[in-house]
Parts: C-alpha cells; structure tokens; sequence
C-alpha cells in the first residue's frame, strides 16, 4: 500500500488523524469528508485518509493530503449497508476476510504513529472502529445515516445500535435527527448548541459560500426548478414528477430538472422514472441530467431547489447548498431537515410523500417571486451563520482535542 502524495515532515505539534471511510465513491458522506479534510487547519491537524477502494475521491482528495489505498476483500466491499445484518456478520469468509482487514489497518495505525481515528461510513464505523481498539487509539465515529427502520433493516440497527456503546470514543453526528436514532442516553445534545460534554455531539455538515452571480432577468425567462440527488425511491423523484405535473398545469413557463444517477440496483426504478414524464404529459418539460460534479455551477442556474426524500433525511447537504446559492427551496418535513430549513422563512417545509403539497409550495414560490427572492436571502445568511465548512471543521477539531485530552495525551493537548 503506497500513498498517492508525499508530504514534508509535520510539526511536533500536529495531531495525526487517520480518515477512514471503506469507499471513495462520491456518495454525500465522501463529499462532506472531503471538504472536511480540506478546511482542518493543517498547522494543528495533519490528515491522513485511507480508503477501502479506488475512485474518484482520492483524485479529488489532490496531492495535499496524504492518501492511502487499502482494498477492502471483494464480499466486505460489495455488502451494502442496508444488508448487514447478523446473517451477513456471521459468514465465516466474511469474518475471515474482515479480521485479516482489521489486522492490517490496525497495523497501519500503529506504524503511521496516528493519535486518533476518525471513521466517515457505517462500515468504516465498525472495521475502523475495532482496528482503532487493537491499535490503542481512541476512534471518533462519524455518523451520516438514520439508525432507524425505516432506514435500515431492523438487524442493522440493533447491531449498529450495541456497538456504537462499546467501540467509538466518541461519536458526531450530521444532525441532532441522526444522533437520536442511536439512543444513547438522555444527555444526548439537541443540536440547538455544540457541545462536546459526555460522548456524543451535533456537527452538522457544512458547505462553501461564494459571491453571487448578478440574478438574471425574468423577462421572457423560464423558471428553472431542480431535485437533486441520486435516483432511489426513497429520494422521491416520482413525487417530484408528480407534483411538476400539477405546477405546469398553473405555471407554463416552469422547466423541471432531475439531477443525479442511480447508484447500486435501483437502475429499474431509473427506469421507471424516465419513463414517468411522459405517462403524466410533460415530457417536453423534464430533463435528465445524470450525474453532475461541479452541482454548484448547477444550482446557480436554478430559480428554487426541491427535496423530496419519502424518509428522514439524516441531514440534507443539497438544502445547504441551495441555500448558500441564495435559493429558496421546498423541502420534506423529516429527519435533520428541519434543523436546516426555517419554514416559512427560508423555505417551505411539506409532508413527505404528499404531491399536493409539494405542488402547492412551489407554486406560492413561483407567483411570488419578491418573496422568493428575500427567502434566498435569508437562506444565504443562515449558510453563512450556521453551515459552513469552515464553521464544520473548527467544531471537529474541537471534539479531536477533547477526545484526546480525555485520552490522557498531554503532548497533544
């Protein structure tokens, strides 16, 4: 295993922080990761990533921060994370193969001289986790998913739920939504404050602000409205359909955009949903992008950003994104949402699932479009007060120095 950089020799000072995270995919959880490294202060914190896979990550992840290739066996790599339960867990390849892993990152670790472990995924949660507690180095988890039902299988959350008591240090959560689906005891923070009293703690994801574009003119303009997202069910991309049919029945001039691809094997539902425009009559109105990797490019030409997940979202990183863009967006009341979006003021929160609503709200958007225009702003300022990666990196170097602080490293601290 070679490094894809090299880097010069880091100041006594520096704390060595091994990133873990079992894909370099560009999920949402590898994004936040990546902006995550890039925006730790690198005269406090030195990175190190190691990833289970190749991808486009570590390309993304660019010759400033030392990246580590470590391939996960080909069956631990290829579980998803919804079939991880104990049948999964108890296969003896499975076990064999995932010790030998185990083994090796611990053995990392240990040569690398790494101070603290922090794992980005729920399988780098539980690999990176055991390696951190061989090695002796205390292990922060960064939990990006709903351990809930309705989210996971239910033998995965009862696993995830056990181990999250006995292997992290610590645990940080996207949302205040994400950390109570881990029940882990009533001094659990609510995400109204950071703090990083007992073992847990709020850091919401964050994202870049950069100086808006001259807004363009309405005159003889169409709107321009977006779900963005990976195509799933549960992203609901056919609600959003849906509802685009009852808007252009009262807005004509209104074009509708489906940005992302399909991931894993949800290509029938893909499928299903190119074909659904033209079973409701506008095909003519809705465009497929595929996958989109400058999304912030993308947003800039939006007029309103729409999410429409048939679950609680842990967090939703396209909300702030639209937000921090200055554009109002309609988005489903559940999970860490409602941490986001100021109903009313910022946006307009909807029931999930309900095409009528959705369709109501964005039409009060588009027939008022001062109002839309001061729920942009106002969106941009709760980004710029709230959610910004900078904001996201000072409160995770925080929880980095407590943890170690607790962990009797005195050098460090």
């Amino acid at each position: 295993m070679k490094p894809s950089s090299t880097q010069p020799t880091d100041p006594i000072s520096a704390i060595r922080v091994l990133f873990f995270d079992h894909t370099a995919a560009l999920g949402g959880g590898e994004i936040a990761l990546l902006n995550l490294v890039r925006h730790l202060n690198p005269r406090t914190i030195k990175s190190i990533v190691v990833l289970g896979a190749a991808g486009p990550l570590v390309e993304r992840l660019g010759p400033e921060i030392d990246t580590y290739t470590l391939p996960l066996p080909v069956g631990l790599a290829t579980n998803r994370k919804n079939s991880l339960g104990l049948a999964t867990l108890f296969q003896i390849r499975e076990i064999l193969g995932g010790l030998s892993y185990i083994l090796q990152l611990a053995k990392f670790i240990r040569s690398h001289k790494i101070d603290l472990v922090h794992t980005n995924s729920l399988k780098a949660d539980v690999i990176g986790g055991i390696a951190s507690r061989l090695a002796q180095c205390p292990v922060v988890w960064h939990v990006r998913d709903r351990i809930e039902m309705d989210y996971l299988p239910g033998p995965v959350v009862r696993v995830f739920r056990l181990l999250c008591r006995v292997i992290p240090t610590y645990v940080i959560a996207n949302s205040a939504a994400t950390l109570r689906t881990l029940h882990l005891g009533p001094d659990r923070p609510d995400g109204t404050d950071f703090g990083v009293n007992g073992r847990s703690a709020v850091v919401h994801d964050g994202t870049r602000t950069r100086s808006l574009s001259k807004e363009r003119s309405r005159h003889l303009e169409v709107f321009r409205i977006a779900l963005i997202g990976r195509i799933s069910p549960w992203k609901g991309q056919h609600i959003f359909l849906q509802a685009a049919q009852s808007v252009a029945e009262r807005f004509p001039n209104v074009r509708f955009f489906v940005i992302g691809a399909a991931l894993f094997d949800e290509h029938k539902y893909d499928e299903e949903i190119r074909q659904l425009p033209k079973k409701l009559g506008i095909e003519n109105l809705v465009e497929f992008t595929g996958f989109c990797s400058d999304i912030e490019e993308v947003i800039e030409g939006l007029d309103l950003v729409v999410h429409a997940s048939m679950t609680g979202e842990p967090f939703g990183q396209v909300i702030i994104e639209g937000m921090a863009a200055g554009k109002p967006v309609v988005a489903t009341n559940g999970g860490g949402v409602p941490e986001i979006v100021e109903d009313g003021s910022t946006g307009i929160l909807v029931p999930m699932g309900d095409v009528q609503a959705m369709a109501d709200a964005i039409c009060e958007i588009l027939a008022d479009p001062v109002r839309a225009r001061e729920m942009g702003i106002r969106g941009r300022q709760r980004v710029e007060n709230h959610f910004t990666v900078e904001l996201t990196a000072s409160k995770v170097e925080t929880v980095f120095y407590e943890v170690l602080r607790r962990h009797g490293n005195q050098r460090r601290c």
